[in-house]
């Protein structure tokens, strides 16, 4: 599964992922500077299967209906707390 961690997801996420997941970051990608819009647009044109972000609005504001991409929301964008539940992160993260 290919995951993309949003400009506001602590880099650190990629551990809990990475030994079974292709996971990247918007700015690793080049993505940095993009809207939510087009940053949905660009993960998907690449082949993303999730996007990930700690922003809570996104779901409200972008339309995900017909999408193949799937978006998930982490509560938080605190490593610390991250860290403390990282099986909570990766339940949101691969949460079908």
């Amino acid at each position: 599964m290919r995951i993309l961690l949003d400009q506001n997801v602590p880099v650190g996420v990629r551990i809990f992922l990475d030994r079974q997941h292709a996971v990247s970051t918007a700015a690793r990608e080049g993505w940095a500077a993009l809207t939510d819009a087009g940053l949905l647009a660009a993960a998907e044109a690449r082949g993303f299967d999730i996007l990930v972000t700690c922003d809570q609005s996104m779901p409200y504001q972008q339309n995900m209906t017909g999408r193949a991409i799937k978006l998930r929301v982490l509560w938080t964008n605190s490593w610390l707390d991250l860290t403390l539940q990282h099986e909570r992160v990766v339940a949101i993260i691969l949460d079908d």
